[in-house]
């Protein structure tokens, strides 16, 4: 899956006079060349056939992804162990793509990085795939990697992020799925078989962050981050060390919502995780959207924040779909989405990454437009406000 581009690489020439199976032959009897040559003439020989013939990769979808070792990212200890244990059976996407991707990508060259290739089995086509992050004069360096800003020629990251949508007239329906990036199957299984359309949302905790956005990204779907804010059975429901708190001085909440930006790039806004105590603080929200509308980000929110604007683009999810995990009370809350853009236009929900919850929305989302409605991306339901 991954490869090393391999660069400079000229074939070698054999000797006037000599073919390959000569020289072949001679090397495998030659005792002071040995299995060392033979193989060197194996790779030389593999290497002039993909000169004349071509890669066979090539014009298929990739993803490059930085290969630096992770740096000291300035944070303090326990964030690590905020991470959720992935579940037993669930880590055949590779430790490659946690251990390889842990920092943002910082202008490293082609020499140091690795590529993912998509393959053919559901990935999303080339014309699908969004800009690979970062987009050039949208960031500035943070405490852990890159932050956003808003660019020279007044484009924000909310803009440049987000996938395109034009409206046909029909009523929208969008969709956010959350809790990303901790479970390697199901966040595979999220961005590779769920309509683009579909915005996913990723953890600011997981291991590879990264990799999983670039991934999401070249598979068409834009992306959100998840921001661990306080809820109201803190700390007994605690969301991490970076959560932000209703009682928090502003410029802590700061700092921390500065190192989860700084965590990856190419999110086109944020959402909250938890936080019903957080959203009910005027002074901690104001710091939030605040820091926000000052780099050029929106925030969708699951519902909780729904009476809170902060003048960037914002919209909240009218129901979260999968409150009750069995197939017919998912497929419930789809048709009350559905009856919602029908009412009043568009119509936004949330869910997390379930196992069922990806198999219903799958299904969902294959017949949804032939009765009537157009799926879209949550940030074409977004309104200033």
């Amino acid at each position: 899956m991954f490869s090393k581009k391999i660069l400079n690489q000229q074939p070698t020439q054999t000797a006037p006079g000599f073919n390959a199976s000569e020289l072949m032959s001679r090397a495998l009897s030659n005792p002071f060349f040995g299995a060392g040559g033979a193989a060197a003439l194996f790779l030389t020989t593999g290497l002039a056939l993909i000169s004349l013939l071509g890669d066979p990769h090539a014009g298929t979808p990739q993803v490059r992804i930085s290969l630096a070792k992770v740096a000291a990212m300035a944070a303090p200890p326990g964030w690590r162990e905020a991470l959720h244990a992935q579940s037993a059976g669930h880590q055949a996407v590779t430790e490659d793509i946690f251990q390889l991707t842990d920092k943002p990508l910082t202008g490293a060259t082609l020499e140091n990085q690795a590529t993912i290739t998509l393959g053919d089995s559901g990935q999303a086509a080339a014309h699908e795939a969004l800009p690979q992050a970062p987009i050039a004069g949208l960031t500035a360096d943070g405490p852990g990697g890159y932050l956003p800003i808003i660019g020279g020629d007044g484009r924000t990251p909310a803009q440049a992020y987000a996938r395109p949508f034009t409206a046909n007239g029909r009523p929208k329906i969008g969709l956010m799925i959350g809790g990303l990036g901790l479970n390697a199957s199901s966040t595979r299984q999220a961005i590779e078989q769920l309509p683009p359309e579909i915005t996913l949302s990723f953890v600011p905790y997981a291991e590879g962050l990264q990799g999983w956005i670039d991934l999401a990204r070249a598979n068409g779907h834009e992306v959100l981050l998840e921001t661990p804010m306080e809820p109201m059975d803190y700390p007994a429901n605690d969301p991490g060390p970076y959560t932000l708190m209703a009682n928090a001085q502003n410029a802590d909440n700061v700092r921390k919502l500065e190192w989860l930006m700084s965590r990856a790039t190419g999110y086109f806004g944020l959402t909250n995780y938890l936080g019903s105590r957080f959203v009910s603080s005027d002074a901690g929200m104001a710091a939030f959207t605040g820091a926000l509308r000052g780099r050029g980000l929106a925030f969708i929110d699951d519902g909780s924040a729904v009476r809170r604007g902060g003048g960037i683009p914002r919209a909240s999810a009218e129901r979260i779909i999968d409150d009750q995990l069995s197939g017919a009370a998912i497929d419930q809350q789809l048709l009350a989405l559905e009856a919602g853009a029908l009412q009043k236009g568009q119509a936004l929900g949330s869910a997390f990454a379930y196992p069922i919850t990806l198999s219903q929305v799958s299904a969902w989302a294959r017949s949804v437009e032939d009765r009537g409605y157009q799926l879209a991306p949550a940030s074409a339901l977004t309104a200033r406000r």
